[in-house]
């Protein structure tokens, strides 16, 4: 495998399937010596917070996880 000369490496198929690197995914290099490790960031998109936080305290039903999973179930 060959760095171009925009700095760029291809990631195996197989790799970015085992380790869910979509497009778009965010990752970092961590250094440990002479290796270099390619690590997967694990946030949230600004739509998914920000959806969230409109969200947060609308509900009005007071219902426990149990109530909640009975009706979706059936």
């Amino acid at each position: 495998m060959r760095i171009t000369t925009k700095g760029q490496v291809t990631i195996p198929m197989e790799i970015r399937e085992k380790m869910g690197f979509l497009p778009d995914t965010e990752v970092e290099f961590v250094m440990n010596g002479k290796n270099v490790c390619l690590k997967k960031i694990e946030r949230q998109s600004r739509r998914s917070r920000s959806l969230i936080a409109r969200l947060r305290g609308k509900g009005t039903v007071r219902m426990t996880t149990d109530e909640i999973m009975t009706l979706t179930r059936g």
